[in-house]
């Protein structure tokens, strides 16, 4: 998990937003934002599921030696994807599941819109997103500790409520569940310590998240877990 690390602990927050979801043997399922895959193996493993592993960042041929030494390789797809412009057929998959990445690309208010399209009539959406326990605009700034380590990014880290009342007002899914992960800044902060004393060049690449946590000590920051089914 340290080799697959880019940020929070993918893990974590996907076992939790999993118990808020019907998965099932079978399924095909879009990991958007897989990153460098541990979510997809995850899926693959845990649930049996047929994985689509959609990331702009990672190379699909690097995605998919990691699939290959999890021994989910038969599973799990490999695909080079920007967010906006998806590379599938219009309601091809059973769930859609993203962890640590809505933040970039989810946060317009036609993005919901666009995404069901490629969920079948009743499919799953999930995603854990960090969050904020207050939103910003309510704040009226930024906190100082968490903009100097995120700076206007922030903005996009909304309220458990905020996503409710943004994927509900579309009519087109009932949210199931939308709440802030239950000591999120301490799993983070935790799982951050782990790296810097794993990773090369560690504790220069993570202290300043280590003291923006501990700062924080569960303040405002926080994930917000989210899911719903299309109508």
């Amino acid at each position: 998990m340290i080799n697959l690390a880019m940020g929070p602990n993918p893990l974590w927050m996907l076992e939790d937003l999993a118990e808020n979801l019907d998965l099932r043997p079978g399924m095909r399922i879009l990991d958007l934002g897989s990153g460098k895959g541990a979510t997809s193996v995850f899926l693959a493993r845990e649930f049996g599921a047929r994985v689509v592993a959609a990331d702009l960042w990672i190379a699909p041929e690097d995605a998919a030696a990691v699939f290959a030494d999890a021994e989910v390789g038969d599973q799990v797809e490999a695909v080079r994807a920007e967010a906006h412009a998806l590379p599938f057929e219009e309601e091809s998959f059973d769930a859609i599941v993203s962890v640590d990445a809505f933040e970039y690309f989810g946060t317009a208010d036609n993005y919901l819109p666009y995404l069901v399209r490629f969920l079948r009539s009743g499919g799953q959406l999930g995603m854990a997103t960090p969050a904020m326990t207050r939103e910003v605009r309510e704040l009226g700034a930024i906190p100082p500790h968490i903009k100097d380590v995120v700076g206007w990014e922030a903005i996009a880290w909304h309220t458990a409520e905020w996503w409710r009342f943004q994927w509900a007002i579309t009519e087109l899914v009932e949210v199931t569940s939308a709440r802030l992960q239950q000591d999120a800044w301490h799993d983070w902060l935790l799982w951050t310590e782990a790296c810097a004393e794993h990773q090369p060049d560690g504790r220069s690449a993570n202290q300043p998240v280590i003291d923006m946590l501990t700062a924080d000590g569960g303040e405002f920051l926080s994930f917000a877990l989210v899911t719903a089914r299309k109508n």
